[in-house]
């Protein structure tokens, strides 16, 4: 039988749109941004004018979206560019960060810098309140994910924010999951930096942004010919960077439309397996998790067995990231190992048909009727 992919994410296929503009930046307008020549100020042209794409896709200006090679080296650039501009910081980050985050703030507590995590509770969510308990007076940076990557729970950024901007605190959220799923105004949210991955949003893999707010200042993580505001150098890709533009246009003019698709099959697919198997435990509150993420626990049986023996669902058992030594975002929870053991995320996207959700149903009636 076809394999039904459950696992977006993890990663998105690139879109026939976005495709197409790699394919035309990488064969045909391949100059070198940097060149003086005309072919290389036409590349520097079409650079600027995907990096407004991109800027409007979150509404930020233009000058300040800084292109990487995706979500984890925005995330170092963020971290280690603030952090390292002084001798003695505290850093905040919450419990259940993605390893891109959470690995850095650990490395920098080891050169001697401060650390404190940020507790979430049993649905996964950060309390505002609790970020002000583990404010010092020289706390930097705070970065909390705007929505977790594996029970897909939306952090409220937008009152964080408001209590770090009191005190003259600077705000990072890793939004990887968040843009092209949801509608992420970096005003509205009032953060100082916000991460985006390409291939969580159907470009391809290799490309990324950071947002960093006008007056921001970075030291940067790679000394070399002072591309990208002297923040990231090496030659712009400029085929990836217009592959993640048409990314951000698409995302831009669908996000409500299939969100409201996605979180129909979402509930059918939550619903059906309810009625499955009763003792269904559901992650996160419905009304404040990413449309296309359900994840919930099998409470009394295994989840990674039960993708074992189901091997055309296409899903998984937390994130795809988590450096093999578990679900960080579980532990964080604090669940009890039942139900931690049978957890399974299914996330769902472009390609996922009302087909899709009942074929998945009928396997798992199948399955648990035998």
């Amino acid at each position: 039988m076809e394999p039904i992919y459950l696992d977006y994410n993890a990663t998105t296929p690139v879109l026939p749109e976005v495709l197409s503009a790699f394919s035309l930046y990488a064969t045909e307008e391949f100059y070198n941004p940097s060149s003086g020549h005309i072919l290389g100020k036409r590349a520097k042209a079409s650079l600027e004018e995907f990096r407004k794409i991109v800027a409007d896709t979150l509404s930020a200006e233009e000058e300040e979206i800084i292109f990487t090679s995706g979500g984890t080296e925005a995330n170092h650039l963020a971290l280690f560019g603030i952090l390292t501009q002084y001798k003695k910081a505290h850093l905040i980050v919450s419990a259940f960060e993605h390893p891109s985050v959470l690995n850095p703030a650990v490395k920098l507590l080891e050169r001697g810098y401060e650390l404190d995590f940020v507790p979430v509770d049993s649905q996964g969510y950060v309390d505002p309140q609790e970020v002000i308990k583990r404010l010092k007076p020289h706390t930097k940076l705070v970065s909390i994910m705007l929505a977790n990557n594996e029970i897909g729970t939306i952090q409220p950024i937008k009152e964080i924010s408001e209590i770090l901007k009191e005190r003259e605190i600077l705000f990072h959220t890793d939004a990887c999951q968040a843009v092209g799923k949801i509608s992420v105004n970096v005003r509205e949210l009032g953060v100082d930096m916000l991460t985006l991955a390409g291939h969580k949003m159907y470009a391809p893999k290799g490309i990324g942004a950071l947002y960093i707010k006008k007056g921001i200042k970075l030291e940067p993580l790679f000394l070399g010919g002072g591309q990208e505001r002297g923040l990231r150098a090496g030659t712009e890709p400029v085929a990836l960077i217009a592959s993640l533009a048409k990314a951000c246009e698409i995302a831009k003019r669908d996000v409500k439309g299939e969100g409201e698709r996605l979180k129909f099959l979402r509930e059918k697919l939550y619903q059906g397996l309810k009625e499955i198997y009763p003792k269904l435990y559901r992650y996160g509150d419905p009304e404040r998790t990413l449309p296309n993420t359900l994840t919930v626990s099998f409470i009394g049986k295994s989840g990674a067995q039960i993708l074992s023996d189901l091997p055309e669902i296409c899903a998984s058992t937390g994130s795809a990231c988590h450096d093999r030594k578990g679900s960080i975002t579980l532990q964080a929870l604090k669940v009890s190992p039942e139900i931690a053991e049978g957890t399974i995320r299914f996330s769902l996207g472009k390609y996922t048909t009302l087909e899709d959700i009942e074929r998945v149903l009928e396997i798992f009636k199948r399955y648990f009727q035998t």
